[in-house]
């Protein structure tokens, strides 16, 4: 019999203006940047975005961010939601943070 597997870490998938997102935190986030996008506290927001981790030209992984905001004065800042926090992220966020040391980054818990 075939059965819904749920997230092992009890995170529910949530839509939110049509869209699905992992979890009904990533879900809550989204809607707040769409009111601070309404109320002019920033120019812009996308989801999902891609970094490649490349090191002396071999391609380890690509590790998919959760938001970045594009705020009024042209800069880029890149947000992960995390309820749960794991030694394998940990490893994937020191990855990033070394390869893109420049971005502005954080973490939401």
């Amino acid at each position: 019999m075939w059965r819904k597997q749920s997230n092992k870490y009890g995170a529910i998938k949530s839509e939110y203006n049509g869209i699905v997102y992992h979890s009904k935190r990533e879900a809550a986030y989204a809607q707040e940047l769409d009111l601070r996008k309404k109320a002019g506290d920033i120019k812009d927001w996308q989801r999902q975005i891609p970094f490649v981790f490349t090191v002396n030209g071999i391609k380890i992984c690509t590790y998919i961010i959760d938001f970045s905001i594009e705020k009024n004065d042209g800069t880029t800042e890149y947000v992960e939601i995390k309820g749960h926090y794991t030694s394998i992220f940990g490893i994937k966020w020191r990855l990033f943070r070394a390869l893109y040391h420049d971005l502005d980054a954080r973490i939401e818990y």
